[in-house]
């Protein structure tokens, strides 16, 4: 049975946003080992579009950047969606029925399954599918922003914390 994580880089007051800040190297290496191990990924609509960056050749990418494309592309991606018509290469579309297609998804694989975007990981862990939250907590403070949790923190427990280079620490917690 497959394990939903939701992960993702967060500030210390608590916001998530790719653009204000982005991975050191070694964070990003650890990220290429995650998408290189990783069933798949669940994405909403914003997140996955923006994803789609590495769905493209770009000749000035590093070697580490080439490596993530190479992951991210050959995994299997799941795109939740009431409004796109289509999806990439090793995407499928889901359109309704979010609960039952995502124990349908847990049920029939093994592994972790990354969960990505705020949004969709409140959604499902208001269906209580979230296996698992991992916090990667950066040195900085935005002031604003999209929370990492988009509604009510759900009660957690943590179960590991781990420094991951020089200024980032990986919080880990399961449903309590």
């Amino acid at each position: 049975m497959a394990k939903l994580v939701f992960g993702m880089n967060q500030s210390l007051d608590g916001y998530v946003d790719h653009m204000a800040f982005e991975p050191g190297p070694t964070l990003f290496r650890h990220f290429i080992e995650e998408a290189q191990g990783q069933a798949g990924s669940v994405y909403g609509r914003q997140m996955y579009e923006i994803m789609r960056y590495w769905d493209d050749e770009h000749p000035e990418w590093t070697a580490e950047e080439q490596a993530f494309a190479a992951a991210w592309r050959n995994q299997p991606k799941w795109v939740v969606s009431r409004t796109l018509t289509s999806v990439g290469p090793n995407a499928t579309l889901v359109e309704d029925d979010l609960e039952g297609a995502m124990r349908k998804l847990k049920a029939e694989r093994d592994g972790e399954i990354e969960v990505a975007g705020p949004d969709l990981a409140q959604s499902l862990t208001e269906l209580g599918l979230i296996d698992e939250y991992r916090i990667y907590l950066h040195s900085v403070v935005l002031g604003q922003g999209k929370p990492y949790f988009a509604g009510p923190r759900p009660p957690l427990r943590l179960v590991a914390h781990d420094r991951i280079g020089e200024d980032v620490i990986r919080l880990t917690y399961v449903p309590a």
